[in-house]
This record gives C-alpha cells, sequence and structure tokens, in this order.
C-alpha cells in the first residue's frame, strides 16, 4: 500500500473507521479520503457509483456499516440485512469498475455458527446454525465476504475480508438501547455511580464469554492486511483471550468506581455461549494485539467521561 496514493476509509466517523484514520495518518498517509452520511448516503447505488468515478481511490477500507447490539438486531432485523447488503454491494462493485488496487471488507465474529467449537477457525464459516438473535446482520456479513471472493475469482480483484472479534475504545456507540454489551455497561455503571444506585442489572445470565479487541489495535491488524495478505479466506482479529460477562461487568465496574452490587437477569437473551476467535493466521503475518483488557477499558471510559458522559451532565 502506497501511502502516498488515495486511501478511501468508508466509515470514517464510526468506531472502527475513525481508528483507521487515526492510524494511517500516524503512517503518514497523505491522500484520505471520507465522506459524512450526510455527503454520501452509501445505501444509494446511484451516488455511490459517481463518487467512485469521480475520486477513484487505489484503496479502500470498508467499515461501513449498520451495528448494534442484541436488543437492536432483535428488534431491527430488516434495517440491519437490508443496510449492509445495500452498503457492502455498492462499495465492492463500484471500488472494483473503478480501477481500486485493493478492498478490504469488515466483517464480524458473529458470522460464525452459534455452537461453534473453541476457538473458532476460519473453516468453521458454515457449518452450522446462526445465533438467532443477531442471524440477519450475520447473513449480510457473510454475503460480503462471498461477494469479495466472487469478485476475486471472476474479475482477479484483490478483495480481502478481515472477521474482527468484539471490539471497543474512543468513538464507541454508547447509546442505552443500540449499543454493544461493552459500551452499554460503561453507561450503565456511570449513569449508576452519578445516581447513587445500590446496584446494577445486566442482561442475561452473566456467564457467555467473550473476548474483546481495542479498536486501535483493530486498526493496525488493518493495516499490515492491507499491506501483506491477499487471498480469498477471510482472516480472524482478536486477542486470544476471553472472559464471562460477569467477569467484564466486574472490571467495567472497578474502572468506573462502582461500588453497588451487580445482578443478572436470566429472563434476558444471553446470546451465543462464547466466541472466542482462533488467530493463528494473522499471528503469523506478525500481528498480536498490543492493549489489555482493562488498560483498554480505562482509556475508553476516559473518552466516555470527555465526550458522552459530560455531555448528558450538562443537558
Amino acid at each position: 500500500m502506497d501511502l502516498e496514493r488515495k486511501i478511501y476509509v468508508a466509515g470514517h466517523r464510526g468506531l472502527v473507521g475513525s481508528a483507521v484514520c487515526r492510524a494511517l495518518r500516524a503512517m503518514g498517509a497523505v491522500n484520505v479520503v471520507v465522506r459524512s452520511r450526510a455527503e454520501l448516503d452509501l445505501r444509494d447505488q446511484a451516488a455511490v457509483r459517481a463518487f467512485f468515478a469521480g475520486e477513484k481511490p487505489a484503496y479502500v477500507f470498508l467499515a461501513a456499516a449498520r451495528v448494534g447490539g442484541i436488543h437492536a438486531n432483535s428488534v431491527y432485523p430488516a434495517d440491519f440485512i437490508r443496510d449492509n447488503l445495500l452498503i457492502q454491494t455498492g462499495v465492492i462493485d463500484a471500488a472494483y469498475r473503478n480501477g481500486c488496487e485493493k478492498l478490504l471488507f469488515l466483517g464480524s465474529s458473529c458470522i460464525y455458527p452459534k455452537l461453534c467449537p473453541q476457538p473458532i477457525k476460519e473453516e468453521y464459516l458454515l457449518t452450522g446454525p446462526l445465533e438467532p438473535t443477531n442471524d440477519a446482520y450475520a447473513l449480510a456479513k457473510i454475503a460480503g465476504i462471498k461477494m469479495c471472493q466472487a469478485y476475486r475469482a471472476q474479475y482477479g480483484f484483490d478483495a480481502v475480508s478481515a472477521m474482527p472479534t468484539n471490539l471497543y475504545g474512543p468513538g464507541d456507540n454508547f447509546h442505552p438501547e443500540e449499543s454493544h454489551v461493552l459500551p452499554a455497561l460503561i453507561r450503565r455503571f456511570h449513569e449508576a455511580g452519578e445516581a447513587g444506585s445500590p446496584e446494577v442489572t445486566i442482561w442475561g445470565t452473566g456467564t457467555p464469554r467473550r473476548e474483546f479487541l481495542y479498536v486501535d489495535d483493530l486498526a493496525e491488524a488493518l493495516i499490515l492486511l492491507m499491506r501483506r495478505y491477499s487471498g480469498p479466506e477471510q482472516v480472524n482479529v482478536g486477542c486470544g483471550s476471553d472472559v464471562s460477562i460477569r467477569e467484564l461487568a466486574g472490571m467495567v465496574a472497578g474502572v468506573v468506581g462502582y461500588k453497588g452490587r451487580i445482578l443478572t437477569d436470566a429472563n434476558r437473551p444471553d446470546g451465543t455461549p462464547q466466541k472466542l476467535l482462533d488467530v493463528s493466521r494473522i499471528r503469523e503475518l506478525g500481528w498480536r494485539a498490543a492493549t489489555g483488557l482493562e488498560e483498554g477499558l480505562r482509556r475508553t471510559y476516559a473518552w466516555y467521561r470527555e465526550n458522552v458522559g459530560a455531555q448528558s451532565e450538562r443537558t
């Protein structure tokens, strides 16, 4: 990847896209192209084609997506499958047709079957039923992987796919109903502490295990894949270890400084019992996550207090 050529980061205001932009600029990239949703609605196929015809980026990081936690996926499955299919189909096709040299498509670990052997290897894709609470989103992401493979096979387009584990960090979505588990916990414990609440109840039994990757570590991995990987198979990106949701809640409470009780609600869905990625492939390429979970939580909570918590307190 030539850092002097044009690089388009789709979804630059999101958690992943903003981290990729930070990493590229720190490396000296001089021509990073971005568009806000108001400037370019990636669901609009005609607008996407016009953008690529005009800009003709050499490299594309496709980090734009509609994302959310269990609640959002359960309530808005039509929105999740429609929006993600529209975004990725338009961008991948327009990139190929306008001479893009390489595209990196960002998926999610939820593409793998609900009851996968652990840790999850790339070849486990499509070997069993998906988790029902986010199958619409997962199917859209699987379609994106298959589209990259198909354009590579038929047209020779160098499109690669990365499958990150659960992500967190600066710029995350802390919406009380649409966020993923980790930012949701940060917000709930922060607000409980501010209100003096004696207890916080978390969804589910607390027993599911999840792997969490700091988003700036992911950005480094994505740039490495753009530079050094070219193949049809998706590449898992994770830290190689996991924690239970109950353990995570305790860690978040400690970072936030919340002293009350932590309860569980078994009437709420747990989701997949465990999602731990096998990261052998990307480690063979020379990458390892650098940020431990507790340190990442501290950085993320500091960002939340400055950018979200302070705003909530003012309003």
